[in-house]
């Protein structure tokens, strides 16, 4: 059948419109952009903030090592038979599980505590007071507001083995007590309660034993909640009655002066058959206390809980006053813990500091002071005055082996035919205090000019004498 001329036309423009796709190169398909984001609850740490994360380091392993404690490390992650049951019903929740590796069934560590325990069972250790900085990791719904996260650093402080009663808790107290007085955050209160308080206020109550630990999960949110939602939650949710939650309730929530508060309880008989030795106990670390002039941000609180499993004894807590952040240290006895791994039972006491918490606190205060911290910790630069003597590349590096065979810190200014001017801009804007600068002339004579770009002022003086002269300059 003959087509019209319209068709033809037709037929013809789509004739044309396929051999033009055909000759054209084919498109590949566009390849997926990578997403450019942190995993969620994690961060990343800029040079601003590498400088106050080190700075409290500083401050809290020098107060460690000040009470002779040894710095130790461990694995990230542990057998999970390790982790599992030494965390609460909630803490157990939150363990990172990693793929089976070769016939281990792993977990990356929620603490430092744990692992360390397992450390002591490992290497036979009966005595040791260590510390440890580390990162741990939990399954958390991250805040990064309240500076809760899924990978954070820990700082631990322990004592393990066999001491009198209550020396080593009281020394842990006063440890936290310096450090938190050393790193200047404001007002603080450290909460200290005894776990065999909460055992024999429970028993008091007369609440099973079976129901210690979900009754212990709901008094240790009394810092969040009013003791009407608790009273609700056990009652409704946990099978404790009315009668035993008011006879709960008369403990729980008293809270005061160490010394006042012991007294009370001793009046009103609270504790006369079960809770008198945890009384007795708590009486003894206030004096001890007392002697080391560490009780002047103490606070006695019976609603202290601490949701671990693994507490026997003492349990503190450390709360920033007027603060939204929550605890910022928190810890306690643990006598049993290391008998979970080995045959010997090793008691122990330990704390850990939440040092994410006190990161963010740090570079809010600095951020309102105005003050800009020193990224590049160089004491100077090599600056040489432009030549075309090729040479100079070589005086200018013999200098540099000089300072850094001497401990000086040196920065190198990249750009080898800079004028003098750009290269004295770049040490300011690295907020470098000295430049050592050098010419042809400089070379001939054995001499250097010496720059205080902080003070603006110049001097020259003998190359011979350079390294003496920068190390009083530096404090060497």
């Amino acid at each position: 059948m003959d087509q019209n001329p319209e068709q033809q036309k037709e037929e013809q423009v789509q004739n044309k419109e396929q051999l033009k796709q055909q000759q054209q190169p084919k498109q590949q398909p566009k390849e997926k952009q990578l997403a450019v984001k942190n995993p969620k609850g994690t961060r990343d740490f800029l040079p601003q903030q590498m400088v106050i994360r080190r700075q409290a380091f500083k401050i809290i392993t020098d107060v460690f090592e000040q009470h002779g404690a040894v710095e130790i490390d461990t694995p990230v992650f542990e057998l999970k038979e390790t982790l599992i049951g030494k965390y609460g019903e909630e803490g157990g929740k939150l363990i990172y599980d990693l793929q089976d590796q070769g016939g281990e069934i792993l977990s990356l560590r929620y603490d430092l505590t744990v692992p360390f325990a397992r450390y002591l069972a490992t290497h036979g250790y009966k005595k040791l007071k260590r510390y440890h900085i580390g990162k741990v990791y939990r399954r958390d719904n991250p805040s990064i507001q309240q500076g809760r996260f899924r990978e954070f650093f820990q700082c631990d402080f322990d004592i393990a083995g066999e001491n009198d009663p209550m020396v080593a808790d009281a020394e842990l107290i006063k440890i936290i007590d310096q450090i938190f007085t050393k790193l200047d955050l404001g007002p603080f209160q450290i909460k200290i309660s005894n776990r065999k308080l909460l055992d024999a206020m429970i028993q008091i109550a007369g609440i099973p034993k079976t129901q210690f630990k979900t009754v212990c999960s709901s008094i240790d949110k009394l810092d969040k909640q009013p003791w009407k939602e608790i009273r609700q939650e056990l009652v409704e949710k946990k099978g404790v009655s009315e009668e035993q939650a008011d006879i709960l309730s008369k403990m729980v929530q008293l809270r005061g002066e160490p010394f006042q508060l012991i007294q009370q309880l001793k009046e009103q008989k609270l504790f006369e058959q079960q809770g008198k030795e945890a009384l007795d106990e708590m009486e003894l670390l206030f004096n001890l206390l007392k002697y080391m002039n560490g009780l002047k941000n103490v606070i006695f609180d019976l609603s202290l809980a601490r949701g671990l499993d693994y507490y026997t004894g003492l349990i503190q807590e450390t709360v920033l006053l007027g603060g939204q952040l929550g605890s910022i240290s928190g810890g306690g006895r643990y006598d049993d813990l290391v008998g979970m791994f080995s045959k010997n039972s090793i008691p122990c006491v330990g704390a850990s500091i939440g040092i994410e918490r006190i990161f963010a606190i740090l570079e809010e205060k600095y951020k309102k002071s105005g003050i800009v911290l020193r990224e590049n910790q160089s004491d100077c630069i090599v600056a040489t005055i432009p030549s075309k003597n090729i040479d100079m590349v070589a005086e200018k590096f013999k200098i540099y082996d000089l300072l850094w065979s001497n401990g000086i810190k040196a920065d190198v200014c990249y750009k080898l035919n800079w004028n003098l001017g750009k290269q004295l801009t770049y040490a300011n804007d690295q907020q470098i205090p000295y430049a050592i600068v050098i010419g042809e002339d400089e070379v001939k004579q054995e001499i250097v000019k010496f720059k205080d770009l902080i003070e603006k002022k110049e001097e020259t003086i003998n190359l011979k004498d350079l390294i003496q002269i920068l190390k009083q300059k530096v404090g060497k």
